[in-house]
């Protein structure tokens, strides 16, 4: 990618910021890109190959499971080498498993247990690449552009989340061979752009490994109400709406509208989360950030009610735009707080356990979802998930009243609790 010229701000971000910015957005785009293609590619040849439902269900699990055994590893590596290496390696190693795949497929020789290891591989790259790449937006930006520049981030995800499963389907409806070879390039191209990123320089962690410092991550999250509150928050929130997983049973036997319909209900929560999150790089929030955060989650609840509810098509895809905005809203709080209130050198530990409780949310909610969709009924199941996400938010609220009362995401009235391994240095230096 040839360097970016930047004449005048991208969204508020100065140009100063805004050249090396765009090539990390340009990176992290690839890397989203490519995995929503490689989703639909995978279970396509999985499908293909078994035609078994169970088989299909393997792969989420193949994709989880790495997530939640490297976590407590992934944040030691982050804080103690060079960050855009790592994501730039693990980017590389995701690409060489697309290319091997698409090798397989071409060559006929892929079997399913090929395809799980291969799985497996990308995702304990992937478990190391998504907290790291999250943990360099403060050495792209300062801390006053830092909400901008996560809102930017994550519509750059969300329109992933849009364009990548039509374009892995579209790739793979032409040769099954493509998709695996796009991803493999981009994938690739990717990694060499976020290896030619020029970051300030950090300072190795020199704090020995030890059983405190892997848990490091939780136990300072716990000492901090504001950010845990929030982090769990959006757990149980997202865990218990998770009506989306219902998607397939209310296209078909609900709205009767078919695989098109199905589409474009996916779609929507996407939409909405593009939408908000591209409102709030150009308007930053500002005032009441907690009444704000709270609002935007008795908007997710309800909007996943109406969703249960409906069996009209328009207005289902408004309940879904609204849930995705809503979220999107819970999203950039969130990783704003994780930025502005972790010292730099907690900052890989920290932000790959709330990398696990994002995914973590995702993957049980949709657990949930079908759990109780089984044992209640589809609609009442969607119901109660979006009640219960309301029951949460008005405990939160008693439960957290610093987070209730924060009013600022611009770091001007936060500053970072400094980690054990600081206080040391500094009581040391004097």
């Amino acid at each position: 990618m040839s360097e970016y010229r930047a004449s005048r701000p991208l969204f508020g971000i100065p140009a100063e910021f805004a050249a090396r910015f765009v090539r990390f957005l340009f990176a992290r785009g690839a890397s989203s890109m490519s995995f929503q293609m490689l989703a639909v590619a995978v279970g396509w040849q999985i499908y293909h190959l078994t035609g078994s439902a169970f088989d299909l269900g393997l792969i989420g699990l193949a994709q989880f499971l790495p997530m939640v055994c490297l976590t407590l590893f992934v944040g030691q590596i982050a804080d103690r080498y060079d960050r855009r290496k790592i994501v730039a390696l693990c980017m590389a190693i995701e690409s060489l498993a697309a290319l091997l795949l698409a090798f397989g497929v071409f060559g006929g020789w892929i079997t399913r247990e090929m395809i799980y290891v291969l799985v497996v591989i990308g995702a304990a790259a992937r478990a190391f690449e998504s907290p790291t790449s999250a943990t360099l937006l403060p050495a792209l930006v300062s801390r006053d552009h830092l909400q901008r520049a996560t809102a930017l981030s994550a519509s750059t995800n969300q329109t992933a989340q849009i364009l990548g499963p039509a374009l892995g389907g579209v790739l793979y409806a032409v040769n099954p061979t493509l998709p695996f070879l796009v991803v493999g390039i981009a994938f690739f191209a990717g990694a060499c752009v976020m290896a030619s990123l020029k970051l300030v320089a950090r300072p190795a962690s020199r704090e020995p490994v030890t059983l405190k410092s892997v848990f490091s991550g939780i136990h300072f999250i716990r000492r901090q109400p504001v950010m845990l509150g929030t982090i769990s928050l959006d757990l149980f929130a997202v865990l218990l709406g998770g009506a989306t997983a219902l998607l397939p049973i209310y296209a078909k036997d609900i709205l009767h509208t078919g695989p098109w319909g199905l589409g474009v209900l996916r779609s929507a929560p996407a939409v909405g989360a593009v939408t908000m999150s591209l409102v709030l790089a150009h308007r930053p929030l500002s005032g009441p950030i907690g009444r704000i955060l709270f609002g935007a989650l008795f908007v997710f609840g309800g909007a996943t009610v109406v969703f249960a509810l409906s069996s009209w098509l328009p207005l289902s895809l408004v309940a879904l735009f609204a849930l995705g905005a809503a979220d999107s809203v819970s999203v950039v709080v969130r990783s704003t707080l994780v930025q502005l209130m972790t010292p730099d050198e907690m900052l890989g530990r920290v932000s790959a356990v709330n990398m696990l409780f994002i995914g973590t949310s995702n993957q049980l909610g949709e657990f949930e979802s079908g759990t109780t969709a089984a044992w209640f009924g589809v609609v009442p199941a969607a119901v109660i998930g979006g009640v219960g996400t309301l029951v949460v938010t008005l405990l939160w609220m008693r439960l957290f009243p610093a987070l209730r009362e924060i009013r600022s995401l611009d770091g001007s009235h936060m500053e970072p609790e400094a980690s054990p391994s600081a206080a040391e240095g500094g009581k040391a230096a004097r």
